[in-house]
């Protein structure tokens, strides 16, 4: 925080929401967290020379004067408070499971009763007000002679009146517990509205949902009415005992909405993040940071495509062509990278917070009733992940496609009348189905988050590009399969993709009735499914085609390896004469005609009667056989007789 004249800073609440996040309290390890600090000041005593001396002897140490408290002395103080107040949690803990586990109670101290744990839990949480206490008057003090700012000062205060309240609702003073916590509340709502930066909102927010629950818990036992509405009871409790209780109050206050105003000039603040025309709150100060840097990521894609749409429109769609168009892909890839990475980030902070929060299984930092919590945040950073995942993908696919369709333009000549087949790479299609194969990954994810799932107009609006993309996928896997000659895979996937695009087709009728589409990064209109209907319809038709030219349509393989000759072709042969000479020239083979020879004279020869007698006499006919009968007959074929 920004200071006014002095070398003194105390962001206590800042200081605690870091220590305990990083050091066990997140998952409720006071054990760890008090270790932590007794090894903190320790250190911090060694460094100021501060120590009551070696061995048995005790010294005691001076007054701190004025001129010589540091930052380290207020940090010194602060651990000490936060140490006997994690101790004083530690020893709750134990003690109520003396009370439900007698046997399996944990012995640690100088007894294990329970009502003994408890009264050495409140000494330590007596000794944590105390030291809270003097970090308040040496923080008033520094602020009195201009050493520390007002936000350093609410933030002690509010702090002290926190520790001090939990110590009167552990003796069941509900009444004074209640108007401790209120005020507290009510200067964590003034540190909220007035805070420089997003990351200073979020801190006192948290801290004001941590103890809406013990300002619930009072007014209840004190049988308040509506003592479930939290801020109803700060806006009646906190007025009429802030100044009683906070020295100065309003001009505190005052001094510290000017000193928001002039730190907030050049830094950044969060903007509200919307969601079905409502915020989504966020929390958690170290949410808040990622998100700053989502945030910035996210101005650099938009201006990097109002930069592309400018110099397109002065262009004047003049360099449509390849350079202009590869160029601006690898830019908005790269725009899209960026954003992903810290998308990425904000999703892995998000996640470890709902972890903690499920593991725990406290009310502590939670969010308040009827509004949304930290597992809402959750689903909708990784929905903003997984949309700017098929933005970048959907934008690599339209690079590929258009690179190839550029590097393989036709050229048209007059000379050809037949349309020339396009050659493409044989690594463009696998790349684009491995794009399409991550879009649906992404979009089936999306289709499970439960902002998703409660919305039907959305959860509608996924399954019809899970159904677009789907049809698109099947639609380049048959392309793959074309130029290795398996026409028959590829048809069964054109008819799979009619499947997925009948199905979309459906699903969009549904969506027809709604004012707007859900979506807005994924774009899917009825002329897309229309348009894609028929490019998958004349695909099918060009791989029948081809099928039928390479083979006559055979599923068998080893057919088309072995030569058959039609059927009938031998017998045809006898009756029907071919005219070679005809099938040669078609065949691209020159015919050559031998010349025709001189006819020789024909040569009669006389018959002598000799021949002409052979010629006329007739065959001798053959002697027949007679037929015997019984069973000599029968059984004479098999030995040779006739």
């Amino acid at each position: 925080m920004a200071q006014t004249s002095g070398d003194a800073k105390e962001t206590a609440l800042l200081l605690a929401n870091e220590q305990r996040n990083a050091y066990g309290l997140r998952y409720n390890d006071y054990e760890r967290y008090r270790n932590h600090c007794g090894n903190r000041t320790h250190r911090l005593r060694s460094s100021l020379k501060t120590t009551h001396g070696k061995g048995r002897e005790f010294k005691k140490l001076p007054p701190l004067k004025l001129d010589a408290v540091k930052d380290g002395h207020l940090q010194l103080i602060f651990f000490e408070a936060e140490r006997a107040w994690a101790y004083s949690q530690e020893l709750n803990l134990q003690a109520n499971q003396a009370t439900t586990d007698p046997k399996g109670a944990a012995t640690k101290g100088h007894d294990t009763t329970a009502s003994a744990l408890r009264r050495h839990a409140t000494s330590r949480l007596r000794r944590a007000v105390h030291w809270s206490t003097q970090l308040l008057s040496h923080c008033q003090t520094l602020y009195s002679s201009g050493r520390l700012s007002a936000d350093d000062l609410v933030q002690a205060t509010v702090y002290t009146l926190i520790i001090n309240g939990r110590l009167l609702r552990h003796r069941y003073e509900f009444d004074d517990a209640l108007v401790q916590l209120s005020v507290a509340r009510s200067l964590l709502d003034e540190l909220a509205s007035k805070a420089a930066t997003s990351r200073d909102q979020a801190l006192a927010t948290a801290f004001a949902d941590e103890i809406g629950p013990e300002i619930r818990h009072c007014a209840h036992e004190m049988r308040r009415p509506n003592s479930y509405d939290v801020d109803a009871i700060v806006a009646d409790v906190a007025p009429k005992h802030r100044n009683q209780l906070v020295e100065g109050c309003d001009k505190l206050l005052a001094s510290l909405g000017k000193e928001a105003e002039s730190a907030a000039h050049g830094r950044h603040k969060l903007e509200t993040l919307m969601w079905e025309d409502e915020p989504v709150p966020v929390r958690n100060p170290e949410l808040v940071d990622v998100l700053l840097r989502v945030q910035e990521a996210e101005k650099r894609l938009k201006e990097a495509g109002k930069l592309e749409a400018q110099q397109e429109a002065a262009a004047g769609g003049k360099k449509q062509g390849r350079a202009g168009k590869g160029t601006r892909s690898k830019r908005g890839v790269a725009a899209y990278d960026a954003i992903l990475s810290t998308l990425s980030d904000a999703e892995e902070v998000a996640r470890k917070l709902v972890e903690a929060h499920q593991l725990t299984g406290s009310t502590s930092g939670a969010a308040p009733a009827g509004t949304r919590d930290i597992a809402f945040v959750h689903a909708f950073i990784v929905y903003q992940l997984l949309s700017y995942r098929i933005q970048r993908d959907l934008l690599l696919i339209s690079t590929l496609l258009h690179q190839s369709q550029a590097s393989h333009a036709p050229k048209t000549t007059g000379t050809s009348s037949k349309p020339r087949k396009e050659h493409v790479d044989a690594r463009l299609y696998p790349a684009v189905v491995k794009l399409l194969d991550t879009i649906i990954q992404s979009l089936d994810q999306m289709r499970t988050l439960t902002i998703v799932d409660e919305s039907p107009d959305l959860a509608s609006a996924v399954e019809a590009r899970q159904e677009f993309s789907k049809t698109r996928r099947c639609r380049y896997l048959a392309r793959c399969y074309a130029p290795l000659r398996k026409y028959a895979e590829a048809l069964t996937l054109t008819q799979h993709a009619s499947i997925h695009l009948r199905s979309a087709r459906s699903t969009l009728s549904i969506l027809a009735d709604s004012d707007s589409d859900p979506i807005t990064f994924y774009p899917l209109l009825e002329e897309d499914v229309d348009k894609l209907d028929q490019e998958v319809a004349e695909d099918s038709t060009e791989y029948k085609r081809d099928w039928f030219a390479y083979n006559g349509g055979s599923i068998d393989e080893e057919a088309r390896k072995t030569h058959k000759k039609p059927l009938f072709f031998d017998i045809a042969l006898n009756y029907v004469q071919l005219d070679m000479d005809r099938l040669q020239e078609r065949a691209g083979k020159v015919v050559e005609k031998a010349p025709q020879a001189a006819a020789a004279p024909v040569i009669e020869k006389k018959v002598t009667a000799r021949a002409m007698e052979e010629v006329e006499r007739a065959s001798t006919p053959e002697p027949s056989t007679t037929s015997k009968g019984g069973l000599g007959g029968l059984l004479g074929g098999w030995w040779g007789r006739k």
